[in-house]
């Protein structure tokens, strides 16, 4: 009964305040809060991070909200209809190159079940070299060579941090 009363709740959310949860959750690094907006058969995807799904795109927030210790976020134009709803937000942190990042992503979401089950953030992947790698993004993060070692770089450190956190195996 409980399990019930808890669907009805969910399927009832309005998509727009769900997208503002998420995101104010993200701006406090609360990745519990950001995670209890997705379906668990959630499936994420930006030009780092390709094809996530369920536990390894929440396991990605978890990562980035403990390695984000002067993270900031800001989001804006939160929008949704039907099953579908779109945000822009910004991002500034330090790079674990030391490098200040200011990353500007555009989101763009549908729902299931009252939940997000696709999330896909969208952003300039050459811009986020130049500022994360410094001169080597400058000269050559417009480059496949580069950007996917930057995605294989992503993925083995959520690898990492998922063989550490059991909850996520």
């Amino acid at each position: 009964m409980v399990y019930r009363e808890k669907v009805v709740i969910l399927t009832q959310t309005d998509p727009q305040q769900l997208i503002t949860q998420f995101y104010t959750s993200f701006q406090q690094r609360d990745y519990a809060g950001m995670i209890a907006c997705y379906h668990p058969q959630v499936e994420f995807s930006d030009p780092v991070f390709v094809g996530l799904k369920g536990k390894q795109a929440c396991a990605m927030w978890h990562m980035l909200c403990e390695r984000g210790t002067d993270l900031q976020v800001e989001f804006r134009n939160v929008q949704a209809q039907g099953n579908t709803g779109t945000a822009h937000w910004e991002a500034t942190y330090t790079f674990n190159t030391g490098r200040k990042v200011h990353n500007i992503i555009d989101a763009a979401f549908a729902f299931q079940d009252g939940l997000i089950i696709h999330h896909r953030d969208t952003f300039d992947l050459w811009r986020w070299t130049r500022m994360a790698l410094g001169m080597s993004g400058i000269l050559l993060g417009w480059s496949p060579v580069v950007q996917n070692k930057v995605r294989q770089t992503g993925m083995s450190g959520l690898q990492a941090f998922m063989a550490k956190h059991p909850e996520y195996q």
